[in-house]
This record gives structure tokens, C-alpha cells and sequence, in this order.
């Protein structure tokens, strides 16, 4: 026992500074991807052809769906004119599945609760986690947001062991279908009003399992889906930095320039349909 008191004594304080601080990611962080599909020449095909989730097209401009990608930066190997790049931005979550589809440098948008919704939610949130299939990936990064370094309980937030004491269901991994009617179960037994958010590239759209005929083309072919967070895994601060924006806790100098296709269809919030789920 004192031993452990030593060393973590030693270890000093840990629990990083953000969003207070700005968090630098390390070189190594595969983050949100960048299109610069000027350098792009007619019928060059490289990136396309060496996705293995077939996020990247071609047909009417370079687009990647962060949906579907894996960032295994195959593409970025590939691809002799740099078409795509991958930044060090962990800023990737987005409230609806189209502008997920980036073309550019900008970021999904997020679209914070309504004021009712943030009367509830904003100071206080607890989550469930279904992991429905998944590889143990999404699970052990949504773990460590638990941990010293990261302290999600610092933001009022935790993950509770029963659906009927949470606020939002996260779940991750391609939804077997051994596995969906213990995520319908666990979505009807949320409170209303229900949240249901997809982590990872396996939730969002199937990833790599896509069209199986043993599993689900992602939550959102059995659930509606509220916020799309990619990643193969997300990284902590990846799914930190939705939450938090989805709850409005983060200044908006700290949100990142923004994509959002849904707009000129959907000007109000989407959050605004809670209520009224089933």
C-alpha cells in the first residue's frame, strides 16, 4: 500500500487542463481528415481504391465520410497528390449523418440541446453504454474518459450500470443481430426524453462489417440517432469535446469551423423531436 501511495504521489497531478487549456494531441493522434481536392487530377482513383470501408468518392468531388472511415491513412499513402490529409484535430462528432460527408477542412456540426432539454441536462448527464458487437476499442477509450487523466465526473457526468438511471444510451460496435433486442430494451428503458449516441465507425455506419448478413448497418437502422461521434476508436477528448458542445459548456472560440449540409432543410433543433420519440 505504500508503495502505490509513493507512486502515485510521484505522478503529481494529472487530470488535464482541458477545455480550459488548449490540448495539443501527439504526433502520432490520427485525427480529423482534410480534403484538398483542387490537387485532385480527373480520373484518379488511388485514394478511392485503397479505403477498405469505402469512405472516400469521387463522383461528384473528393468527399470522405467520416461514417465509414477507420483513419487507417491508407488513403494518405496512396494518394501521390495529397489529397487527403489527416490533422491532429480531435473535433469530429456531428448531429446529423450528412455532414459527417466532409469536403473540406471544416468540421461536422453539433447542434446543443434546446433550452428545455439544457434545463435538464446542462449541469448533470448520465450515460449507459450498450457495447453491441464491438471489438473492445470504443469500450476501453469510453473507459479511460473515466479515469484521473480525463474525469468525466468533473463535468457532472458518469456512466451508470442501468439504462432506467441514465439520460443518454452511447453505443458502440456493428450491432449483431444477437445484439438488437437487448439495444432496443435498453432504449426503451431510458427515461424520456431519450438520447442515443453512436461511437465509432461500427455504430455509425458498420465500418468494416458493413452490409453483413450478421449485423446491422450501424444504430441508426434500429434506433434514431441524435449525435455521431467517429473514430476507430474515438479518442477521449474526441468524445468529450461533443458532449460538451452538445450541452453548450464549451466557449464557442474552442468550436471548430463547421460543415453542416442540414441546415437550409432544418433550421431549428433537432432536439426539438425528444419528446415526441418512442
Amino acid at each position: 500500500m505504500l508503495t502505490w501511495i509513493k507512486t502515485r504521489a510521484a505522478q503529481g497531478y494529472r487530470t488535464l487542463g482541458y477545455p480550459d487549456q488548449p490540448q495539443e494531441m501527439p504526433g502520432t493522434f490520427y485525427g480529423r481528415p482534410m480534403i484538398h481536392a483542387g490537387n485532385c487530377p480527373e480520373g484518379c482513383t488511388e485514394c478511392v481504391d485503397s479505403c477498405p470501408t469505402f469512405a472516400i468518392r469521387t463522383d461528384s468531388g473528393v468527399s470522405l465520410d467520416l461514417g465509414r472511415c477507420v483513419f487507417c491513412a491508407e488513403c494518405v499513402k496512396a494518394c501521390p497528390n495529397e489529397i487527403v490529409k489527416l490533422s491532429s484535430d480531435f473535433r469530429m462528432g456531428g448531429s446529423t449523418r450528412e455532414s459527417l460527408v466532409i469536403r473540406n477542412d471544416e468540421a461536422p456540426m453539433i447542434h446543443k440541446l434546446n433550452d428545455r432539454m439544457l434545463e435538464i441536462f446542462g449541469r448533470s448527464m448520465r450515460f449507459r453504454h450498450v457495447s453491441a458487437g464491438d471489438c473492445g476499442g470504443c469500450k476501453d477509450e469510453l473507459n479511460a474518459l473515466s479515469n484521473i487523466v480525463f474525469d468525466l465526473s468533473r463535468f457532472g457526468m458518469n456512466v451508470v450500470a442501468s439504462p432506467r438511471h441514465a439520460d443518454a444510451l452511447l453505443v458502440s460496435g456493428p450491432i449483431p443481430e444477437n445484439m438488437r433486442v437487448a439495444l432496443e430494451k435498453a432504449y426503451l428503458a431510458l427515461p424520456e426524453p431519450r438520447i442515443v449516441i453512436a461511437i465509432g465507425a461500427c455504430a455509425i455506419s458498420g465500418g468494416p462489417f458493413v452490409d453483413s448478413p450478421y449485423c446491422h448497418n450501424g444504430v441508426e437502422s434500429i434506433l434514431p440517432v441524435d449525435m455521431y461521434i467517429p473514430g476507430c476508436p474515438p479518442h477521449p477528448l474526441t468524445v468529450l469535446d461533443a458532449i460538451l458542445r452538445l450541452l453548450d459548456r464549451l466557449p464557442k472560440a474552442q468550436w471548430p469551423k463547421v460543415h453542416d449540409p442540414s441546415l437550409n432543410s432544418n433550421p431549428g433543433n433537432s432536439f426539438d423531436k425528444q419528446s415526441t420519440k418512442e
